[in-house]
């Protein structure tokens, strides 16, 4: 089953998982890609560029058959929580469309997994994610990889 963890916002962490490899390891492609808006581009040119970078996941890395997004509730400021608001509505509305389930899951959920702590700061996610053999390139990507390594936790447990 192909899966699709998400940090979602401008720079958007990702992690894809195609199951385990022929050693029981995870299969899973990872890392960082930004949607911020040109000087000369209307706002909505952010949410067109999302899309289509969800189209081509699916082609080139799919089907992907489950997405996963990182659940926030608190946010630093009005344009973050606009920011995020905007990333998952267009991700539902990509998600419904392909009838492609979706979950959120909550930073803390996320973290107490990776860490054994709620309240880890970035360094020790990525550190989390480093001593299980991925090189996270910020902290965007390892937040991806702890939610695709939750969920594929979740699954063996099942």
């Amino acid at each position: 089953m192909t899966t699709l963890a998400l940090d979602l916002g401008t720079k958007l962490g990702w992690a894809v998982s195609f199951g385990k490899d022929g050693e029981g390891k995870p299969d899973v492609l990872h890392g960082t890609v930004e949607f911020k808006t040109g000087r000369f581009e209307g706002g909505g040119m952010r949410w067109l560029r999302f899309r289509k970078w969800l189209d081509t996941m699916h082609e080139e890395h799919g089907p992907i058959e489950a997405v996963y997004f990182e659940e926030v509730r608190n946010h630093r400021g009005i344009d973050a929580a606009h920011s995020y608001g905007g990333f998952l509505a267009q991700l539902t509305a990509w998600c419904e469309k392909r009838e492609v389930p979706y979950q959120g899951v909550p930073v803390k959920t996320i973290k107490v997994s990776a860490t054994g702590k709620g309240n880890a700061n970035k360094a020790a996610v990525i550190e989390a994610m480093r001593n299980l053999g991925f090189s996270p390139e910020d902290d965007n990507d390892a937040d991806a990889l702890a939610l695709i390594h939750f969920v594929s936790e979740r699954k063996e447990a099942a």
